[in-house]
């Protein structure tokens, strides 16, 4: 019986939008922290299943973004480092400027990785690229009308096979984001597998969550097993563990010199600690493979050395820990191989969310986006064949999850609401005939094809 481990690679489109504290930090972050620690992870575990969003891709693509995010890690990241240690030791506190200044070796490390490949982490990620998602991370049960859901869901399949060839089927909804009345929709475009969250369907643990199950007019819906997932992501996953890194304990300049129990961070203290836990998730995901045919956990990659800085280490141990006992971790696409999956019970509009319903995207707090999202679907609708590619990108960029996300969790409200202002007003300027060049990068290969199928 398989276990597979997906990785979720995603980020808003913030390139050209923005610096600190909310923009084109977010990616440069990712991009040092995540994507690069784990390249030698993923080259060496082709059994992983990793998922890239056309989003990311569009923005590790662009023009100008290798430049800027290595004036980032060697100048603002050295200075903000030395301000930091500096201020340390003026305050009695060598032991926090040294483990300063180890985290500063990290950015010039990562500055020497991207160097080393050219400057192309996309090219590096493509080794390993197999699923895609919708072309801008839109939440698709919430989109208004069945041409907007291919438009989203077209485009993001078209992009992945653009920049990488083939493609099995396999389509991350974004937010674990499902209603049945998607499924005949997502298998005229292509799409064969997509995961789902159907904990408070089944009940979390239940046997149910290891059972993939064949929409009647789609996909096979494959269940992301909770019982595992919160071993990592909860907040009393592992990387809550005393000898790990804090990542929300930071300094004058967002640094994080401590651990999670307060003392300061020890690197040998916490790479021994990710042995442990990685044993210890081998050892959960064994006892849950004996209760159904497939044991699906998915994570964010940005989860891993952004937000979890030993998060790459307990992957690769993860990895290690699977071949030396013979638990049998194999790449999604080839698990759904072997599986003859029963036909699908009705099931209610589900993410991952919480509650694991839309309200996360919909509910009071983030309404007016949601509201005015579809109604600006409705209005290019309207517009027929006068619709430019400039409207349609527009579109695509209001119809992100993100600003719906970061406004209802209260991460970067201004910002949230500041992007879907602009792209919604963008969008009714190019609809009434004004000229826009649409956001730069973003789906350049996106047509308003699908808008005018009939």
């Amino acid at each position: 019986m398989p276990f597979a481990l997906v990785l979720h690679t995603h980020m808003p489109y913030v390139e050209g939008y923005g610096s600190w504290p909310f923009g084109e930090e977010w990616l440069w972050e990712a991009m040092a922290t995540s994507y690069l620690p784990l390249l030698d992870v993923l080259a060496d575990a082709p059994e992983l299943t990793l998922s890239l969003t056309p989003v990311l891709c569009d923005q590790l693509e662009a023009p100008g973004v290798g430049e800027r995010f290595l004036e980032f890690l060697r100048t603002v990241r050295v200075a903000t480092h030395e301000h930091d240690a500096a201020g340390c030791r003026a305050g009695g506190r060598e032991d926090l400027a040294r483990a300063i200044e180890h985290s500063a070796l990290d950015y010039l490390r990562a500055a020497e990785r991207f160097e080393g490949l050219g400057g192309d982490v996309l090219g590096a990620l493509a080794r390993r690229a197999a699923w895609t998602s919708s072309a801008t991370h839109a939440v698709l049960p919430l989109l208004a009308t069945d041409a907007g859901v291919r438009l989203q869901v077209e485009a993001g399949i078209d992009a992945h096979r653009a920049r990488f060839g083939g493609w099995r089927g396999g389509l991350w909804s974004p937010e674990c984001a499902h209603a049945s009345w998607l499924d005949p929709l997502l298998a005229e475009c292509g799409v064969r597998a997509t995961c789902v969250d159907l904990t408070d369907v089944f009940g979390r643990g239940a046997p149910e969550q290891l059972r993939p199950r064949r929409a009647p007019a789609g996909p096979v819906l494959v269940p992301i097993d909770r019982e595992v997932i919160e071993l990592v992501w909860s907040d009393g996953g592992y990387p809550s563990k005393g000898p790990y890194r804090d990542s929300h304990q930071r300094t004058t300049h967002h640094h994080k010199p401590w651990r999670c129990d307060g003392a300061v961070y020890d690197p040998d203290d916490a790479g021994e600690q990710a042995l442990r836990d990685a044993a210890d998730f081998v050892d959960r995901v064994e006892a849950r493979l004996e209760a159904g045919p497939l044991c699906v956990c998915a994570l964010d990659t940005e989860l891993l050395g952004h937000w979890w800085y030993e998060g790459p280490a307990w992957l690769a141990a993860v990895v290690a820990e699977c071949r030396r006992r013979g638990v049998p971790l194999v790449h999604l696409d080839d698990a759904l191989d072997g599986l003859d999956p029963e036909e699908a019970p009705p099931l209610p509009a589900t993410t991952w969310g919480r509650p694991r319903d839309l309200s996360t995207w919909s509910g009071p707090a983030a309404a007016e986006l949601a509201w005015g999202a579809r109604a600006a679907e409705l209005r290019a609708l309207a517009a027929g064949r006068s619709l430019g590619a400039a409207a349609v990108r527009e579109l695509l960029a209001l119809q992100s999850s993100d600003w719906a996300f970061v406004v209802s969790q209260r991460l970067a409200e201004p910002y949230g609401l500041e992007r879907a202002a602009l792209h919604g007003g963008a969008l009714a300027a190019a609809l009434d005939g004004g000229r826009a060049a649409g956001p730069r990068g973003l789906a350049p290969r996106a047509t308003p094809a699908p808008l005018l199928a009939p």
